[in-house]
């Protein structure tokens, strides 16, 4: 496991997404997972292969208008949210994000950076921007 202040680096194509997958999961200490990163970048692609390795054969689709999405896999759910619509604290708390947080099941949080100073639990940061030839590059970071 990594340390609080250890970041791993990938650089990988789309084609490599499962495996850069299985390396997140087995590198992140904790159930609650950031995703930051522009549009277009990939992060719900790497979402959609994330919730199939942990057993889900739901069909996986972006939370956007809906701005949660729960899956089941192996016995526990699995809930992804993309908070790019939301405006403010209050508009989290009032679906209930700290429900969601605090049940110790996976949750995906793209776009977070209104929930991410509200987390009091550890958590992880996924960091995908675009590099050279539509490959990727991805950091994964601990946080306390």
């Amino acid at each position: 496991m990594l340390k609080k202040t250890d970041t791993v680096v990938i650089h990988y194509t789309l084609n490599d997404v499962e495996a850069v997958a299985k390396t997140l999961l087995e590198t992140v200490d904790s159930k609650i997972i950031l995703f930051e990163g522009e549009m277009g970048v990939g992060k719900t692609t790497l979402i959609k292969t994330l919730i199939k390795l942990l057993g889900s054969n739901d069909v996986v689709s972006s939370p956007t208008f809906s701005i949660v999405n729960e899956y089941l896999a192996k016995n526990q759910s699995i809930y992804h949210f993309d908070l790019y619509r939301i405006e403010d604290e209050d508009e989290l708390y009032d679906f209930g994000i700290d429900t969601y947080i605090y049940n110790h099941n996976f949750v995906f949080v793209e776009w977070p950076e209104l929930l991410k100073p509200l987390i009091q639990d550890k958590y992880s940061v996924v960091k995908i921007t675009l590099s050279e030839n539509t490959s990727r590059t991805i950091s994964i970071e601990n946080i306390k």
